[in-house]
């Protein structure tokens, strides 16, 4: 019998940030001495008031299925989270609860793509945008935002890319992995482009609450009523309360999509996750001191390592505004250490520094490295100090 995979998964390109986490798992486990700054997940467990509340709701007997968009309470702990934080408001119809942000995007794309379909990606991108573009049948279209631009676009060239064919916009602010925040008056401008082509936003805010300075998020759904209409909001739990593996996001937006995808998802998940749902409950209805807690520990080891980060030759980096990455342009390093490309230093970097880090290449970005400092600030300091010292012995005048 003739084995062939179907030709939809064969356009994929595997995850880099799950490829280079998972060799170093290997390599930790076999007893080296790595320090990983790949993975984009916070390193604090999950505050106690949640892991209360889920763990009462499956005492209470809580562990049935629910409905495939997600439990009502937890669409009313949502839209009340968007009232207050936004000031939008949204009706239970024009909420879905999906199995992580990830889950949410994906079916978005299938409902709104049809084949050729364009979405317009800002480089550099979160790894899984182009590949579920690609498996709902539609083209990535890229336009680039490098460091001279502080990896931000501007509306005039989401304006130049746009065609008849195109369908949608992605912006992610704060950014991953970037890190950067645009300001209300860049979103009121990219806001007046999409409403006179009238093509989707698709506003990915899952970092919302990893801001920093005096910086501040702003959802560009609240800048108008068409561009609320326009926009499908994306979030969750994940990184606002270290909730990663709990897998529950959702979108808020334009009833009739937010209908289609809850049609598909009661045919390819049925629900999220009855326990996750109501730990996520807890979540928003909870005290919020933790919250503000995790982002002031990010806040203050951006403050300690970006100089010593940007002190490392060939490296130049720009501080971020939120999140909690740092991207640093490599080419002046990679020059100087003869390596052909980030694919490569990234791979030294663990096997000789064993240090763990993202190749750019991932994100569109074959210029820069992605360090996350979700971690102890002791480890990454040294993981610093490994890469100093790893350029500087392979640095060649």
């Amino acid at each position: 019998m003739t084995k062939r995979l179907a030709s939809r998964v064969n356009t994929l390109t595997p995850s880099t940030t799950l490829a280079i986490t998972a060799k170093a798992k290997q390599m930790k486990d076999s007893g080296i001495d790595i320090i990983g700054l790949g993975a984009g997940e916070p390193d604090f467990n999950t505050p106690d008031n949640i892991l209360e509340a889920a763990i009462s709701s499956m005492k209470e007997g809580k562990t049935k299925y629910t409905p495939s968009g997600g439990l009502v309470e937890l669409k009313d702990a949502v839209i009340n989270k968007l009232n207050k934080d936004q000031q939008l408001t949204y009706t239970r119809n024009e909420v879905m609860i999906g199995i992580g942000a990830k889950h949410v995007l994906y079916t978005l794309f299938q409902v709104i793509l049809d084949p050729n379909d364009e979405v317009i990606i800002p480089t550099p991108y979160w790894v899984s945008y182009p590949e579920q573009v690609k498996l709902a049948g539609g083209v990535p279209v890229h336009i680039e935002a490098d460091s001279a631009a502080q990896f931000k676009v501007t509306a005039e060239q989401i304006k130049n890319a746009i065609t008849d064919k195109t369908k949608a916009l992605i912006i992610n602010s704060p950014g991953n992995p970037t890190g950067m925040i645009y300001t209300e008056a860049e979103l009121r401008e990219i806001a007046a482009v999409c409403e006179e082509k009238d093509i989707w936003i698709i506003s990915d805010e899952i970092y919302e609450k990893l801001v920093y300075g005096n910086e501040k998020h702003i959802s560009i759904a609240q800048l108008s009523e068409d561009a609320k209409k326009r926009t499908l909001v994306i979030n969750g739990v994940s990184k606002s309360h270290s909730m990663t593996g709990w897998r529950i996001g959702y979108v808020a937006g334009d009833e009739e999509v937010v209908t289609a995808m809850t049609n598909l998802a009661s045919h390819s998940t049925s629900n999220p996750t009855t326990t996750s749902q109501y730990a996520a409950i807890e979540a928003y209805n909870g005290p919020q001191n933790t919250v503000e807690e995790m982002r002031k520990a990010f806040e203050s080891r951006l403050n300690k390592v970006y100089p010593q980060l940007a002190a490392i030759p060939g490296f130049e980096v720009i501080k971020p505004d939120g999140a909690f990455y740092l991207l640093p342009e490599v080419t002046e390093a990679l020059e100087k250490t003869g390596y052909a490309n980030v694919d490569d230093f990234a791979k030294a970097l663990l096997t000789e520094a064993n240090v763990a880090v993202i190749p750019g290449s991932g994100f569109g970005s074959p210029q820069t490295i992605r360090l996350s400092y979700a971690t102890s600030i002791d480890l990454i300091e040294e993981a610093i100090r490994r890469i100093d010292n790893f350029v500087r012995e392979n640095w060649k005048e």
